[in-house]
């Protein structure tokens, strides 16, 4: 009797296992709309699509140095192993040429392509709400602007079972947003639903600036899924800041114009892009139009706080003075004029869009301290720009400063000048130091 239960158990196992993997199959073979479009080699359509595939920052992603624009290969760590991102040039073999239009649209917003779905790092989450024309402009540049390249994909470091793609069907049904056009948020006024189409779409901010749950969805993909709405969050070894105006280590203290600049150069008096960032400010936010980056800008500050005990920034000079006279008495103030000072000065106010200032930089003052602790170890450079064409690099101190010591300095920075960022434990540093390879 025993044996017989086993085999019936084992049995009902493989039969659910193999209705799983059908129902999947099935679902990934649906999605999708069956839509015609054979785009003319049409100049204006073309240099549209362009822009929007900037907007997307396609490059960032299957592009790496040495190769081909667009044909794929960039590693892309995950928990279970990397991927590799894919060859999206006009190749008939290797790429995307035998793609129709409507394929193009299911890989875009629908994260289905070549019959399964997608692995998320394709924000299709986000790219749900491209418009039609929009989509036809993109399915435009990828045929006839984008030059093909017969570069084979690589497939994925991660080992069998896991590496079975039927899973993200359901993870894609139960987790994404359904595929529709954008429609402004009510209340918006024409600019701010220009930059929310921006924002919420093709830019996918929220990839990085919003925390996800335990099966790495997002806890919101727009304004009125609530207050995790472009909150922050960790990704990689940093904290991709709030672009909410919710007091310290937010956009509160930034105006529309130095939102504006710092989407299309990288840099302004209020902080300079570092880390996976100034990746999007190179491929991506640089080639925005002014009317886009405004827009944008426009939008972000109307994600107001519900908190309204939080003030604005007020510059703090006791520090200063105090070094002034010499006392460097304060836990990290030492170590801060040892190593920091030269370049982001003794009053913690820099050298704009050279080195930034550390007094009210929302990066320094956000709740969570990855991304100063991480610069500190790993250092920076800022993004090259025709509109910045100079780089400056800041190096890594990890050789130099012992853990202890970067926890001092780290909190000295956060807590000094008119800073409110929490004070830094030796845990957070002790978690974020490079290992050796």
């Amino acid at each position: 009797m025993k044996g017989k239960t086993l085999l019936l158990l084992a049995g009902g196992a493989i039969t659910a296992l193999a209705a799983a993997m059908a129902v999947s199959y099935l679902g990934d073979k649906a999605a999708g709309e069956n839509v015609s479009f054979i785009p003319a080699r049409d100049a204006d359509l073309i240099d549209r699509g362009a822009y929007l595939a900037k907007l997307g920052d396609c490059a960032a992603c299957h592009s790496i140095p040495g190769r081909p624009a667009f044909s794929g290969g960039l590693k892309m760590g995950t928990p279970i192993g990397a991927i590799y991102s894919t060859n999206i040039t006009p190749d008939a073999a290797y790429g995307i040429g035998r793609f129709t239009f409507a394929d193009f649209d299911r890989a875009l917003r629908y994260g289905v392509a070549d019959g399964h779905s997608l692995y998320p790092a394709m924000p299709f989450t986000s790219y749900y709400n491209t418009k039609p024309e929009d989509i036809r402009a993109l399915y435009a540049y990828f045929r006839y602007g984008v030059a093909p390249a017969s570069i084979p994909n690589r497939a994925s470091d991660i080992p069998f079972p896991l590496s079975m793609r039927w899973p993200l069907t359901y993870w894609r049904w139960l987790f994404a947003s359904k595929p529709a056009p954008f429609t402004a948020p009510a209340g918006l006024d024409r600019a701010q639903a220009q930059g929310a189409y921006f924002v919420d779409g093709l830019g996918h901010c929220g990839e990085c600036h919003t925390p996800r749950n335990a099966f790495m969805q997002l806890k919101a993909v727009g304004r009125t899924d609530g207050a995790q709405y472009l909150s922050g969050a960790v990704i990689e070894s940093y904290f991709a800041p709030s672009l909410r105006n919710d007091g310290a280590g937010s956009l509160r203290d930034w105006s529309e114009a130095d939102l504006a600049q710092f989407l299309q150069t990288g840099a302004n008096s209020r902080g300079i892009a570092f880390g996976s960032m100034s990746d999007v400010i190179i491929h991506s936010t640089q080639y925005m139009s002014e009317a886009d980056a405004i827009a944008a800008a426009h939008y972000l500050k109307s994600l107001d706080s519900q908190d309204r005990s939080n003030q604005l920034f007020a510059y703090d000079p006791s520090a200063h003075k105090a070094l002034k006279k010499g006392d460097a008495s304060a836990e990290g103030a030492m170590i801060y004029l040892d190593n920091c000072a030269a370049c982001h000065r003794p009053d913690g106010r820099g050298y704009e869009r050279v080195f930034p200032a550390l007094a009210g930089n929302a990066v320094v003052e956000a709740r969570s301290p990855e991304s100063v602790v991480s610069i500190i170890f790993r250092g920076s450079a800022t993004p090259r720009t025709p509109q910045t064409p100079a780089q400056f690099t800041m190096p890594g101190f990890a050789w130099r400063l012992s853990d202890i010591e970067v926890m001092q300095v780290a909190s000295f920075i956060r807590s000094n000048w008119g800073n409110r960022g929490p004070q830094v434990t030796l845990k957070d540093v002790e978690s974020l130091r490079p290992r050796p390879h």
